[in-house]
């Protein structure tokens, strides 16, 4: 079993590669690596795209690196290989993204990324810390997850998606913000699971283990 975290230029790469080494070893799930080859992403197993910055300037840096997304559509949407994107690297699994400018996504699961606005305006954007997960769809993802278990976020935007199906949790911000979606082999996570203790370490131990 190999898992590959995608090199694409675009954030710090070594917290995730070590929680998902960690994770892999406490659960048997073979091999984490990380990589720009795009025949290495195609051959993968699991593949996890994180992403750090603004949704327009991610894409870009990823479709600069020639047959990288290619090789992951195949893997992710031929051959139904397990996908996990983290941040940016879930917002892109949308339809398009609004910050900036309209910018186009992966389409792999419909939606739009829009600017957080919470109702009430003494609450900061960007939503920056600890929150509570609330689950609003089962998942074997959420194996030894409850509502109420936090995760570490930091960001200004996320999806909101056509399909009330699809969104698999939620945080409360004076406002429901998106926290987790997901379809078929496809995950995405709004926070940072390797930045949130005990509750990241476990959904990324029961990504490895999924089976779809």
């Amino acid at each position: 079993m190999h898992t590959v975290i995608v090199d694409y230029e675009s954030g710090n790469l070594h917290s995730a590669e070590k929680a998902f080494q960690r994770m892999a070893v406490e659960v048997d799930a073979g091999r984490v690596t990380v990589t720009s080859d795009p025949d290495v992403v195609r051959r993968a197993d699991r593949i996890v795209l994180p992403g750090d910055g603004a949704f327009p300037a991610c894409r870009k840096e990823l479709f600069d690196h020639r047959g990288l997304f290619e090789a992951m559509e195949e893997a992710v949407m031929t051959h139904a290989r397990p996908f996990l994107g983290i941040c940016i690297g879930m917002q892109m699994l949308a339809t398009r993204g609004l910050e900036y400018s309209p910018t186009p996504g992966f389409d792999w699961i419909s939606g739009e990324v829009v600017r957080i606005d919470p109702a009430d305006s003494a609450l900061k954007v960007p939503h920056m810390g600890w929150n509570d997960l609330v689950i609003d769809h089962p998942h074997p993802v959420f194996d030894g997850i409850t509502s109420g278990d936090h995760a570490y976020f930091v960001h200004s935007y996320h999806m909101r998606v056509a399909d009330p199906a699809h969104l698999l949790a939620h945080v409360d911000y004076a406002g429901p913000i998106t926290a987790i979606v997901g379809r078929d082999n496809i995950l995405g996570m709004q926070f940072h699971p390797e930045k949130s203790q005990t509750t990241g370490l476990r959904l990324i131990g029961n990504f490895l283990r999924w089976q779809p």
